[in-house]
């Protein structure tokens, strides 16, 4: 469960949330990033920063003055959306750092774009990390663990009894999933590998950790589910466009959050075509009219 809210969240501040870990959070609040993109240091003397997070200078300074006198050895990204990664290349040529993790994000011609434009393109890997490849820090370690959904290329990264789980699982929101690299299939199957693992709290990309993960990624799949059930139960009522469904499902939803909840149902409706439980009619997939199957 969640254990930290907002106000011990703040921008800017340097915290020291467990041994052998420090976060910064980059002063970047909006209704998708909670108080900030959580970055942190692992380790002490010898480090791996996490996530180095948006572009801002004054979140750099922050950086290199928690790591004043020691080596930054690695730069660890989880995936590739801006607020994650874009400070990468700053942070690498002023600390040597090299920077490893998720693979770049390759745009796919002529699909729309969605949250496509959210992706760090710049972003350039010295070695890609796939699933079980580890780098130590002294006496830690961070082992790789893909967990495609929110984004194609999303990792997380084992640490200990430990999870940094970028923004696949977090405690404040569950996580947008938006096409066309964002897949719900993938999603889901990255919470049922997560729901038993052995690790007892997850650091999260925004927001404070999550305690008994087990439980909570369980919760996870179960609201994923119902938000399923309500499509179908929409689209067993007569054919529909997102937009319909949206104000259905989504009653009383901000409207500056409409656009993300029409994303993430067409994620839904995605899934639920390629499973055969659902039809789509001609247009541009956030246009298109749908029907149950």
């Amino acid at each position: 469960m969640p254990s930290e809210g907002p106000e011990s969240l703040a921008a800017g501040v340097l915290q020291t949330p467990a041994p052998g870990l420090r976060r910064l959070i980059a002063p970047n609040p909006s209704p998708f990033t909670y108080t900030g993109t959580c970055t942190y240091i692992v380790g002490e003397g010898e480090t791996a920063i996490v996530d180095p997070g948006p572009d801002d200078d004054a979140h750099l300074r922050g950086l290199l003055a928690a790591t004043a006198g020691e080596r930054v050895a690695y730069i660890v990204v989880t995936h590739t959306h801006r607020d994650h990664s874009a400070l990468t290349a700053k942070l690498a040529a002023a600390t040597g750092a090299e920077v490893v993790g998720a693979r770049p994000h390759v745009p796919r011609p002529g699909a729309p774009q969605g949250l496509d434009a959210a992706h760090d393109l710049a972003y350039a890997p010295a070695r890609v990390l796939a699933e079980g490849d580890s780098v130590t820090i002294g006496e830690h370690r961070l082992t790789a663990l893909a967990t495609p959904g929110h984004a194609g290329n999303h990792l997380a990264f084992v640490w200990g009894d430990a999870l940094f789980s970028g923004d696949h699982v977090m405690g404040w929101s569950t996580s947008v999933v938006a096409p066309p690299d964002g897949s719900m299939g993938d999603y889901m199957a990255s919470l049922e590998k997560l729901r038993d693992r052995p690790e007892t709290i997850y650091w999260p990309g925004h927001g404070g950790p999550v305690t008994e993960p087990n439980r909570y990624v369980r919760g996870l799949i179960t609201h994923r589910r119902q938000r399923e059930t309500a499509i179908l139960a929409r689209l067993e009522a007569g054919p529909a466009t997102i937009a319909e469904i949206v104000e259905k499902n989504y009653a009383g939803l901000a409207p500056k959050l409409k656009g993300a909840a029409a994303l993430s149902t067409l994620a839904h409706l995605e899934d639920l075509l390629a499973r055969g439980l659902a039809q789509r009619g001609d247009g541009a997939a956030l246009a298109a009219v749908y029907e149950r199957r």
